[in-house]
């Protein structure tokens, strides 16, 4: 019996905040079983600049087309990577932030009404030697992590999650985004209805901006987790779709 034919194109998926890069797992094993090769870098979480470089880095070592995927956080970072990456075909944001120019993660979510996650973050101090001005880091409140990050996972699941989180850079809610990658390169969204850390409202506001596909997907910040189906069917019609010339038709949204 033969497998299906591979797709000659890459998914690059950049886990967000609170999170590694084994939230992606699911995801990638859909992705496999449709023939198309994927890889997920670790996200430093140190700082939109620094970050996005790391993930430039990756991207110069691809020699085929790319579809580039940012979850939460992540979406920061993909928008700033895929700026000057020739090779990516096309973005994919996972209940992200797709920030424009000079725009940062503060200026997004100060213009939404608060979401439950705002007081459920504490900080600590920030180990040399990463950058000066990353004096502290976020993590989420243990007691708090499965009602404002995963509330449709299983206590069990999310128990492990909170203890595994990987905390993010205060500096990189206020580091400045350079010329948004959406604006030259098709997009797609995942707008996740039911995210208490990211205002869905936020989500639709910035689909719309980037003239993105989207999609509702029922489903907490947490959609590579719990709902990796869906998540994946995206990135396929993403990677299906860029790798016919001229088969792209323009945004769709459902909202």
């Amino acid at each position: 019996m033969h497998g299906p034919t591979p797709i000659p194109l890459t998914v690059v998926l950049v886990h967000g905040a609170f999170s590694d890069a084994s939230s992606w797992a699911g995801v990638i094993g859909l992705l496999h079983a449709d023939g198309l090769t994927a890889c997920a870098p670790a996200n430093p979480l140190r700082g939109l600049a620094y970050d996005a470089a790391c993930i430039t880095s990756v991207l110069r070592r691809i020699d085929v087309p790319v579809v580039l995927v940012g979850h939460g956080y992540g979406g920061a970072v993909i928008t700033d990577a895929a700026t000057d990456a020739d090779n990516v075909v096309a973005l994919c944001y996972i209940a992200a932030f797709g920030l424009d120019a000079g725009e940062c993660l503060l200026d997004i979510t100060s213009r939404f009404s608060p979401t439950p996650a705002a007081d459920a973050l504490f900080s600590a101090a920030v180990p040399a030697p990463f950058p000066a001005d990353a004096d502290s880091e976020l993590y989420i409140r243990r007691e708090r992590f499965r009602q404002v990050y995963a509330a449709d996972l299983s206590p069990r699941v999310t128990n492990v999650l909170s203890v595994t989180q990987r905390p993010i850079a205060r500096c990189a809610l206020t580091g400045r985004s350079g010329p948004p990658a959406w604006a030259a390169k098709p997009s797609w969204y995942a707008v996740a209805t039911a995210d208490r850390m990211l205002d869905p409202t936020a989500q639709r506001f910035m689909a719309l901006r980037m003239a993105a596909t989207a999609r509702l997907l029922d489903g907490s910040h947490a959609l590579p987790l719990s709902r990796p189906d869906s998540v994946a069917a995206m990135i396929r019609e993403a990677a299906r779709t860029c790798i016919r010339p001229g088969s792209f038709h323009g945004p769709q949204h459902p909202f």
